[in-house]
């Protein structure tokens, strides 16, 4: 039996409008009711992946900042903590100011930008509609180098950047990766986001990369899990659908991809279930949770 599921948020456990389906609850309360640990795997700070934890009642353990933290809800303690540098995060910024690129910082507790753009606006919009506990904590500062300057004891999971150019973004890319101990996501597609305005829909698409500290991935944070509960890889299932996921998804005892990843994604997966917005995750929980 398999007695660890890591399920990812945006674009596996989310649809495309950051909402968590009625079956992919009942799926997991049904497996967490069998047995099973399931837990969330997220990029997304502390406040806001806990919202969505408690939420689909995997509400145990949850993974921020794509590895960087693991995290006891119920006790509210740290158990893991690989955050960035901050004079590593100062470097990055610089580079980010210096050519004029779109970046932000997830904190535990805040996601830090210069404006509403990107990655940011779907947040922002997600933040319209959801109860004040599910919200993403978004701050706009104009000078975050000087923030991060001042704050010593600023925790930093990740830094995003976004471009929606190609050129632009790839020229960045190639800077960032000059920066030692630091790891750049290696990404190669564009990320697709919806926003609603009342009747009206708007799709948001951007080049993006995460930049977490060296060797920072979601599966080193399972491991360190899974070695608190004594669970053996080859009791875990991981699911996503991004390149943040993969290590988690070829590591784990069953990998299991959505089909709403890029087609160069599912090469690492065991198993494709069905897109985030048709309960992939439910139909992966039923199949190899309960009925077994």
């Amino acid at each position: 039996m398999y007695k660890l599921v890591a399920i990812d948020l945006d674009g596996t456990l989310l649809n495309s409008y950051g909402e968590i389906s009625q079956k992919n609850k009942e799926a997991i309360q049904a497996s967490m009711e069998k047995g099973a640990e399931v837990i969330i795997a997220s990029g997304r700070p502390v406040l806001s992946a806990r919202s969505y934890a408690n939420e689909s009642g995997a509400n145990n353990y949850m993974i921020c900042g794509n590895g960087s933290l693991l995290y006891d809800i119920k006790n509210e303690k740290v158990l893991y903590d690989k955050s960035i540098d901050r004079q590593k995060a100062l470097q990055i910024i610089k580079i980010c100011e210096e050519n004029s690129i779109f970046f932000n910082i997830y904190t535990e507790n805040l996601t830090i930008s210069k404006s509403i753009n990107y990655n940011i606006s779907f947040y922002n919009n997600e933040n319209k509609k959801i109860a004040d506990d599910k919200k993403t904590n978004i701050k706009i500062i104009d000078n975050i180098y000087k923030y991060v300057e001042e704050n010593e004891n600023i925790q930093i999971l990740k830094i995003t950047v976004c471009d929606e150019s190609k050129i632009i973004f790839d020229s960045i890319i190639r800077k960032l990766k000059e920066i030692k101990n630091v790891d750049v996501l290696d990404l190669q597609h564009m990320a697709r986001k919806y926003i609603t305005f009342g009747t009206e829909e708007k799709t948001v698409e951007y080049y993006y990369t995460e930049i977490t500290n060296k060797n920072v991935n979601k599966w080193e944070a399972i491991k360190k899990l899974a070695e608190i509960l004594k669970i053996d890889d080859s009791e875990i299932i991981a699911i996503g659908d991004n390149m943040n996921d993969k290590e988690m998804v070829e590591n784990a005892g069953l990998g299991i991809m959505m089909q709403n990843s890029a087609p160069y994604m599912h090469e690492f997966a065991d198993v494709i279930v069905a897109d985030n917005n048709n309960d992939g995750v439910a139909e992966a929980l039923e199949k190899y949770i309960l009925r077994e």
